[in-house]
């Protein structure tokens, strides 16, 4: 008979080992309630040394993709460790790019029902678990923090940079793979936020506009010139942000809505991912830090 688990225990088990929830119940219910053989099982599959971990701060890492044999669907996801060195580990890696692959075969809607799903590469595990292990052995807080999954009747590309640093997926319609590279490239390199003039919210235009008609009135310009003036560099700001107004990186004289009409080919959505981007770093002293590894 299965001995009945209360929230007492979790709570109880929790407080003791910093492990989650789901984890503190599933080894009290193995162990039919048993504290020490519980502390005792998690601390065998390294989920108390993970859970230990949680709360450093992953803002290194790497930023993958994967695209279907088809061409008509693809993923890019970013995946954080603590340091460079572990970013560059081939498990590591080898993690990240499951974690694509997986956001493209079983379409998560986001990051939390994503670790929730059978593991493609081990079935019998969730992509949490697998996550725990991964933390567990390679000694670090592991985190999958963003994906982005474009689903396309054209086009679907991707473009990693600098092994990891930045990621771009694209979905394109009359587009051939050249072309999708080129236009993966220049969000990569320009840094594009947008597709189009129209798509940049209202409050940020507006706040753009102040700020250039504070910039004009700062120059001595009156109030009805200054508000001229923010039309005409309101330009500028356009080419910065959005894709189509900027100039193509491997040719300036032309901007990037010039070469897809060229091409009658059109950009539906994309995303560009910079590893570690909006995300604090804690700086420390190497020298401390050492010692508290020993002290550990």
């Amino acid at each position: 008979m299965i001995m009945a688990i209360t929230a007492a225990q979790v709570m109880e088990l929790r407080k003791k080992t910093d492990a989650g929830m789901m984890e503190c119940k599933k080894v009290l219910t193995e162990t039919d309630g048993d504290m020490e053989k519980a502390m005792e099982l998690l601390r065998e599959r390294g989920i108390t040394k993970a859970a230990k971990k949680a709360d450093r701060i992953a803002a290194e890492g790497v930023v993958t993709a994967y695209i279907s044999e088809d061409r008509k669907t693809g993923a890019v996801v970013e995946v954080n460790a603590e340091t460079d060195f572990v970013a560059q580990n081939a498990e590591f890696k080898g993690f990240a790019e499951d974690v694509a692959k997986q956001i493209v075969t079983n379409n998560p809607k986001d990051v939390e029902e994503l670790l929730t799903q059978s593991s493609i590469s081990d079935p019998s595990k969730t992509v949490k678990d697998v996550l725990t292990e991964k933390i567990a052995k390679i000694g670090e807080n592991l985190s999958v923090r963003r994906f982005a999954r474009f689903t396309s009747n054209g086009i679907v590309a991707k473009y990693i940079h600098g092994d990891g640093k930045i990621g771009v997926l694209v979905s394109m319609e009359n587009a051939d793979e050249e072309l999708a590279k080129d236009v993966c490239m220049q969000i990569a390199a320009a840094k594009a936020e947008f597709i189009n003039r129209e798509d940049v919210p209202d409050e940020r235009l507006n706040k753009e506009m102040e700020i250039l008609k504070v910039q004009a009135m700062n120059e001595g310009k009156p109030e009805a010139i200054a508000e001229k003036v923010v039309q005409g560099r309101l330009g500028k700001f356009y080419e910065e942000i959005c894709l189509v107004e900027q100039a193509f990186v491997k040719n300036p004289d032309i901007k990037i809505k010039d070469l897809l009409a060229s091409k009658k080919a059109s950009v539906l959505e994309f995303a560009r991912f910079e590893k570690g981007e909006g995300i604090e770093k804690k700086e420390e002293n190497f020298a401390d830090e050492v010692k508290k590894q020993l002290n550990q």
